[in-house]
């Protein structure tokens, strides 16, 4: 088997706007890649003082990017005069997001498909952040094997999700673990915005920790010692609120934010690791897979790797982790494009 295409991705499930074009050569063996264009108009900057993502702004920030993005992500084909000749298929996020954002996205794919005559294939963005992670070196090139990578073990912890996820093969997913209540993400950014750091709050909350100690507080693990592979991040948000701010009155107390953004830091990783070991422990995986916007925190990345890679090693050999770089652990279209090219 030999087939070859080009696929054009959008996604736009939430404050971003990004399109990306891949070229993908299949084999009996792998899917083998080259990323043409990987473009990502960020709305940061837009949501900043509001503390969050206010959704009819997104919506409309979507409205005015779409065209720029998708022109400046075809320009490696030739624009938008060669798209009957050069696109073969066209892939969009459909869910889950904010209803405004993804339709403007869905709607892009949609028109396009049937102005060009070219299939639209829906994917769902938990998808998009898993098979970023096998771009795991910065380049344009890269392979998926069909087979011998399974099972994989994915943790994805973005702003709005907090997940274990299962695979038995290509496209088949079991939830085995999630959040009861908030994301990682979500507990980031309420962190920042209780220490009054700005948003979003991964990065400041990285950002300022570098210069704390992480055991000058000692915070809460929800769920740390449960049986199951949930988590819970809504105590430890509590935690520092009650650590930080006096509730009757509003003043804040008396603390050292370094050394507070470290050890909330290392309360999120270690839960994160621990349930990740426990799974792998359960599941025996081939391939263990971290990503979604959480993933770009460095703390998180070098130790999620350190532990994890010094632990049992799986009955079937050395087990595989696979980490996407940090302009794919974010919200992007490449992870888009590659799962709607094997679908």
């Amino acid at each position: 088997m030999n087939k070859n295409k080009k696929i054009l991705a959008i996604e736009t499930s939430c404050d971003e706007t990004a399109m990306a074009v891949l070229d993908l050569h299949e084999t009996d063996v792998a899917y083998d890649f080259e990323i043409l264009s990987n473009v990502v108009a960020s709305q940061i900057d837009l949501h900043k003082k509001w503390g969050g993502v206010y959704p009819e702004l997104a919506s409309r920030a979507h409205l005015e990017a779409i065209i720029p993005v998708l022109e400046e992500a075809l320009e490696p084909i030739g624009g938008l005069s060669n798209f009957s000749r050069e696109i073969d298929e066209i892939a969009v996020t459909k869910e889950p997001g904010l209803i405004g954002s993804l339709l403007m996205g869905i709607e892009t794919a949609e028109l396009l498909g049937a102005f060009y005559k070219k299939s639209v294939v829906e994917v769902n963005h938990l998808e998009g952040h898993i098979y970023s992670a096998f771009c795991n070196q910065d380049r344009r090139q890269f392979s998926i094997k069909k087979s011998d990578i399974f099972p994989i073990l994915a943790l994805v912890v973005s702003g709005g999700h907090t997940s274990l996820i299962l695979m038995k093969e290509h496209l088949k997913y079991q939830t085995i673990g999630q959040t009861i209540d908030d994301a990682a993400g979500e507990a980031f950014d309420k962190v920042a915005r209780i220490m009054n750091l700005g948003y979003p709050g991964g990065p400041v909350i990285e950002k300022i920790a570098q210069s704390g100690d992480e055991k000058a507080y000692e915070l809460p693990q929800g769920l740390k010692n449960s049986r199951d592979l949930n988590f819970s991040f809504s105590g430890l948000k509590t935690s520092v609120l009650y650590k930080t701010k006096d509730i009757k009155t509003g003043q804040e107390k008396t603390h050292n934010k370094a050394d507070m953004a470290a050890s909330f830091q290392k309360a999120v990783a270690d839960i994160l690791i621990k349930k990740t070991l426990a799974a792998k422990k359960k599941y025996n995986p081939k391939t263990i897979i971290l990503g979604g916007g959480v993933s770009a925190n460095g703390y998180l990345r070098n130790n999620f790797r350190d532990k994890i890679s010094t632990s049992s090693s799986s009955q079937s050999g050395e087990t595989q982790i696979l980490i996407p770089p940090r302009n794919l652990s974010t919200d992007n279209a490449v992870g888009i494009a590659i799962a709607g090219a094997i679908k």
